[in-house]
């Protein structure tokens, strides 16, 4: 169960570096288009490589202590995910706005819009 765990935490940790690259790629650090806060983004980085760092160093010397730091590392790095996840997502992008109706022009003059509103509707000629 615990290689389980570590190569879980590492497809995820590759999956996070894309996201970073992806993000800073895009300016994310310089204040591009991000409305991600940079402390938030580094702190979740930060935080999630040393708690795996702390979950490899558990496997090797086997003591319970580093397997419990680092399940209390993965608390303010979930928090800090959570907080940035739904920030990037395209469903937080303002929606466009609906297509406007065409607007309705008036019939030309000397017309009218019911063949029973004409003065001559009930003429047969």
């Amino acid at each position: 169960m615990d290689t389980a765990a570590l190569v879980t935490w590492v497809i995820t940790a590759l999956g996070g570096f894309y996201m970073l690259g992806t993000w800073l790629t895009r300016g994310g650090a310089r204040g591009g288009t991000s409305r991600l806060p940079v402390p938030v983004v580094f702190g979740h980085f930060a935080l999630a490589a040393i708690g795996l760092v702390v979950w490899i160093v558990y496997l090797v010397t086997d003591k319970d202590a580093l397997a419990w730091t680092a399940f209390i590392l993965l608390v303010p790095v979930a928090l800090l995910g959570s907080s940035c996840s739904p920030a990037g997502s395209p469903s937080t992008a303002p929606a466009p706005p609906p297509p406007r109706a065409p607007a309705r022009t008036p019939p030309p003059s000397g017309t009218s819009p019911s063949p029973w509103s004409s003065p001559t509707a009930c003429s047969p000629w």
